[in-house]
């Protein structure tokens, strides 16, 4: 079992006997905890355009790419709003379950990149159809 949060206490809350006081102990804040270390940088132009994305749905300004979109105060709702805004801005129809097991940003621009990939087609600088020298082996 591994903690998802750690809080630095000045001194551990001591009850009568001497014993640490549990009850007196603060509430972890993941939220202030992300916030605490700095954000990943997005790597892509993927990963800043979803960044920006998270960002003005979630109305927060510090937002990594690994940042879980659920645990920066992200829900159903929100993630329905940012699932229509995807569509604008990336052409692709990802189904809206995608948003709920891909919650960081680089994940999720990983399966958006492969999706532009796959319905791309052939790359751009060569033509389908363009002549090849054929040689003997």
């Amino acid at each position: 079992m591994m903690p998802s949060v750690f809080v630095v206490l000045p001194a551990l809350p001591l009850n009568a006997n001497g014993k640490v006081d549990r009850k007196a102990l603060p509430i972890p804040d993941a939220a202030a905890a992300q916030e605490a270390r700095p954000p990943a940088p997005p790597r892509s132009d993927v990963e800043e355009r979803l960044v920006a994305l998270w960002q003005e749905v979630l109305s927060r300004q510090s937002i990594g790419v690994e940042d879980d979109f659920f645990e920066l105060g992200g829900h159903s709702l929100l993630a329905v709003r940012a699932h229509s805004r995807l569509r604008e801005l990336f052409g692709v129809d990802l189904p809206l379950r995608t948003l709920f097991e891909l919650t960081t940003v680089a994940r999720l621009a990983e399966k958006i990149e492969a999706l532009r990939w796959a319905t791309s087609g052939p790359p751009k600088d060569e033509p389908e159809d363009a002549e090849r020298e054929e040689v003997e082996l």
